[in-house]
């Protein structure tokens, strides 16, 4: 019996460490995506004529969102900001991957970089009373994020 439950936490600890270069293979990859949704988004924010993209009617508007007062904060684009977070989260997740203290950065980052998304979101609905699907693509990408470095920081500390 010993040497069952010894192969078996032998396992669980295997599979552990194998678990979280998968994990964060998976967090730099959703934040690629968050890279390429905020390049067209910043693209989007300096054009200087009006387009269609994403304009759906009063509802949907990624123009009216992307060039109003709320689209930028002291002065930088959000959506460079955006950029510049989803490009630390990939550094975290590649670069600094074995580092003990990455997932708990991890957390940190993405949780910062949700309730900014949340703040910005509000402002969506209840200032601008229209919605970006560039943005909402952007929280749905730092909302995965989250909840994935939650697991990372989960299964790290069971290590």
């Amino acid at each position: 019996m010993p040497i069952a439950m010894s192969t078996n936490s032998r396992f669980s600890q295997n599979r552990g460490k194998m678990g979280r270069p998968r994990m964060m293979s998976a967090v730099a990859l959703v934040a690629f995506a968050g890279v390429i949704v905020s390049s067209v988004s910043l693209y989007q924010h300096f054009a200087t004529s009006k387009t269609s993209f994403c304009d759906f009617g009063e509802s949907f508007n990624c123009d009216l969102v992307n060039r109003s007062a709320y689209s930028t904060f002291l002065g930088v684009p959000v959506a460079l900001i955006g950029m510049f977070g989803y490009l630390l989260i990939i550094a975290l997740a590649t670069v600094y991957r074995s580092k003990a203290e990455t997932p708990i950065l991890l957390l940190l980052a993405s949780h910062l970089g949700l309730a900014f998304s949340l703040y910005l979101t509000y402002v969506e609905q209840f200032v601008l009373r229209t919605w970006c699907v560039l943005c909402l693509t952007s929280l749905g990408l730092i909302f995965t994020l989250a909840i994935l470095s939650v697991v990372l920081v989960r299964t790290s500390a069971r290590q």
